[in-house]
């Protein structure tokens, strides 16, 4: 008889954009609730275009590496939790990011990225994710946490500060 797999996973969709970064933040809150880790995942794909040329010297991969590095480092004020893994993966992000949410207990996106139009509630990305998705789905919207919000464990809101032992809490 198979046997499921413990999903202790919280998958957050990142590009660099202050909305993805505010993922970042939500998913450090959130996972000491979850009891999971942060797997920060960035895509890349190429991109076709007729009548231009494309950089020999042009990495795609590395790019997204840099990308995704640089976006948890702005997170976490250069401080990412221990069990924060990076992943590039080549393809679509929303493609990435559905398969990413099959052993995942939460999937955390921006509301927009780097794409897209100004004015948009949701982008395209976090519109399919949110669609497609094998689990639940946050969609970050804003710039900030919620006041009420601990970021991470052994830091206390205002609110909070007064109980012994609080590593976290909900508004």
């Amino acid at each position: 008889m198979h046997q499921p797999t413990e999903k202790h996973t919280i998958v957050v969709g990142v590009d660099g954009s202050a909305p993805s970064i505010l993922a970042l933040r939500w998913a450090m809150a959130l996972a000491p609730l979850f009891n999971a880790g942060i797997r920060a995942v960035t895509s890349w794909q190429y991109q076709i275009a007729i009548g231009t040329f494309t950089p020999v010297l042009w990495n795609p991969e590395e790019e997204a590496q840099k990308i995704c590095a640089e976006a948890v480092a702005q997170a976490f004020d250069g401080n990412p939790p221990p069990e924060l893994e990076m992943i590039v993966s080549q393809g679509p992000a929303a493609k990435v990011l559905v398969e990413e949410s099959k052993n995942a207990q939460l999937v955390v996106v921006g509301s927009r990225g780097h794409g897209g139009f100004e004015g948009l509630l949701l982008g395209a990305v976090s519109t399919t994710v949110a669609e497609h998705a094998k689990c639940p789905v946050l969609i970050a919207h804003g710039t900030d946490l919620p006041a009420g919000l601990v970021t991470a464990p052994g830091h206390a809101s205002p609110e909070e500060g007064s109980r012994a032992g609080s590593s976290h809490a909900l508004p």
